[in-house]
């Protein structure tokens, strides 16, 4: 891996994520420009799923998806009901969608095992390579 690559993760419900993996693309915080442009070209992605549909609040809490940008390119593309999100191409992997929860002792990004789910409100948080590797493992990368 290249000396500059960062590692990042992107929060978003389960059946957006599949959306994104279908078409290519990481749209993050509700499509917004901003954390998509601190993503560069080889940059690697996680997606965390608190949920598995947005409208619903059962619990999922799982890694469902990772990726790699593919190019600087930030556009967007028109959802209909004026609705213009900002998205990034992504190159996913096929992987298996892994709990969280065995993870969080051994995550260093988790500072407070006990209430570790508030990370996961900002929506994109920026990880180090350990942490990355240490939750693609558990997702059998292929």
């Amino acid at each position: 891996m290249q000396m500059n690559t960062r590692y990042w993760i992107g929060v978003a419900s389960r059946d957006h994520v599949i959306k994104g993996v279908e078409g290519g693309f990481a749209q993050l915080c509700h499509g917004k420009e901003k954390p998509l442009r601190k993503m560069s070209a080889g940059d690697w992605i996680l997606y965390y799923s608190p949920k598995e549909r947005l409208k619903e609040n059962i619990p999922y809490q799982k890694f469902t998806a990772v990726g790699r940008v593919v190019d600087d390119n930030v556009y967007q593309f028109d959802m209909g009901n004026g609705f213009i999100p900002f998205r990034r191409n992504i190159m996913f992997m096929n992987c298996t969608e892994t709990s969280i929860h065995p993870l969080i002792p051994s995550l260093s990004f988790i500072k407070n095992k006990k209430r570790w789910g508030h990370l996961f409100r900002f929506g994109h948080i920026e990880i180090n390579e350990q942490d990355f590797k240490r939750i693609c493992n558990r997702m059998l990368i292929s």
